[in-house]
Formats: structure tokens, C-alpha cells, sequence
């Protein structure tokens, strides 16, 4: 168990680096030409990311994200929220790597900005942003209330690792969430991974793996109860009627925009 514990953060850090390259090529077409017909993708070089360019073996955002959680974790022997908001400051502030002036009024001015793309840097997400304006205002809640975006799910991946197992796992998980991201629906998604994660940490490959996690959202009894579980379910049920659609087209057909 604790070797899948390791392997969860380790699988994480490898996969984020090795996609890291091709991060955010939304036009489909654009990305088949690029890659052909090769199978091995993973560390593109060199980077086709059409907003941000770093050396190819960094982490992401995404990944860097879950770098301070899982750092934090680690000093404060489990979860501190302070600490974990002071070290989320410090790593992607404006005196960070993260400060760029282009990336900085992404979405705040015209698009005109965007012919300065990629940027020479890693790029700061929304939530992120809006976390350090919180921050810097003095507010309690400093996570973002618009953003529904995967940062969430990635984020969760060190806490479930930590405290698969505990009965407060859910609970530990949605509050580093929400350091970032305060939208209801990214907690549910967030915490319908996490219960994915968990349940291959403590059971190892399961085939019946999202029946199981189904059964947990489903249980009126269940730990963290969401508003939104049974629309979550709802959807893992499609993907297991979808078990034979390719995972393109699955991704695809499930998308919510």
C-alpha cells in the first residue's frame, strides 16, 4: 500500500512533465499533424505548447501546484491550511518565476496580447491569480469562486496519497481545494477523483473500480456529502457505458463546457 501511495505522486510528477510539451493544443487537427503517426509523445521536443515555454522535463502549473501541497504536507506533518496558503503565496507570487506582464492581464485586456504567445515562462492559471489577490486582500476564503477548472483534481492527488485510509480524508481534501478554487462543482469533481485515487491506493487494480466509487456516492450515509454527487454519478455511469468508445471520443461526447 505504501508503494501505490509513492507511485500515485510519482505517476503524477512523470506524467505532468511528459505532457507538459503539448499542454493546451485545443485544435485537434493541429495536434494530429504535429504528432503523426508516433505513439511515444511523452517529453516533445521541441515545446508546441502555443502559450507558455518551458524546458521540456519541468513540471506545469498543474504539476507545480501539487509540488507546494505536497511540500507542505511533508514540513507540517499533515495538513496545514495557513501554512499551505503562505507556501502558495511564496511560490507562484509576484516574486516568483510565475510574475510575467503578459500572462499577468491574460483575459483582462484584447486579445491583441495574445500575439506575444507563448510566453517565455511558466504560466500562472486563473485560479491561481485570483488566490493571490485574495491572499493579498486579507480574506479567509482565498479560492476562486468562477473557476471550474482540473487543477482541482491534481491538486487532491498528494492529500489522497497522505491519508487514503483516514476518515477525514474527503474532508482534508476538499479544504486544500478550496484554497485555490471555492466553486461547488470543482470540489465534487475533485473529490470524485479523489475517491478513484483512493480506492486504488488501498485495494491495488480493481476491474470493478467505478462501481465501487459509484456505491460510495450513491450511500446516503456517505462521508462529505456534495450537493452535486448524484450528477457526478451520473456521468461515471455514462463512462462505464462508454467502456468500449475510445477514450477520444468518450472525452469528446462527456465534455461540459
Amino acid at each position: 500500500m505504501d508503494e501505490r501511495r509513492a507511485a500515485a505522486v510519482l505517476g503524477a510528477v512523470v506524467a505532468d512533465a511528459a505532457a507538459q510539451p503539448l499542454h493546451w493544443i485545443y485544435d485537434t487537427k493541429k495536434l494530429d499533424n504535429l504528432i503523426g503517426q508516433r505513439e511515444d509523445i511523452a517529453f516533445w521536443e521541441p515545446s508546441a505548447n502555443p502559450f507558455y515555454c518551458i524546458p521540456t522535463g519541468r513540471q506545469s502549473g498543474y504539476g507545480d501546484q501539487a509540488y507546494v501541497i505536497l511540500k507542505s504536507l511533508v514540513e507540517n506533518k499533515g495538513l496545514d491550511v495557513q501554512s499551505l496558503k503562505d507556501a502558495t503565496y511564496k511560490f507562484f507570487g509576484p516574486e516568483s518565476e510565475y510574475e510575467n506582464s503578459v500572462n499577468s492581464i491574460y483575459k483582462e485586456k484584447s486579445d491583441a496580447q495574445k500575439n506575444t504567445f507563448p510566453i517565455k515562462g511558466p504560466w500562472r492559471h486563473f485560479s491561481v491569480k485570483e488566490f493571490l489577490a485574495n491572499y493579498n486582500a486579507g480574506k479567509e476564503h482565498t479560492g476562486c469562486p468562477s473557476d471550474d477548472q482540473i487543477d482541482c483534481v491534481v491538486r487532491v492527488i498528494p492529500v489522497v496519497a497522505m491519508y487514503a485510509g483516514h476518515p477525514d480524508m474527503l474532508s482534508l481534501a476538499e479544504e486544500v481545494v478550496r484554497v485555490t478554487q471555492e466553486s461547488d462543482f470543482t470540489v465534487v469533481v475533485a473529490l470524485c477523483a479523489a475517491r478513484i485515487l483512493e480506492h486504488f491506493i488501498l485495494n491495488g487494480p480493481s476491474d470493478g473500480m467505478l462501481e465501487a466509487v459509484i456505491k460510495q456516492i450513491d450511500n446516503p450515509h456517505r462521508a462529505n456529502p456534495q450537493e452535486l454527487d448524484k450528477a457526478m454519478v451520473g456521468k461515471l455511469r455514462e463512462v462505464l457505458q462508454g467502456k468500449t468508445t475510445s477514450h477520444k471520443d468518450m472525452a469528446t461526447q462527456l465534455r461540459i463546457d
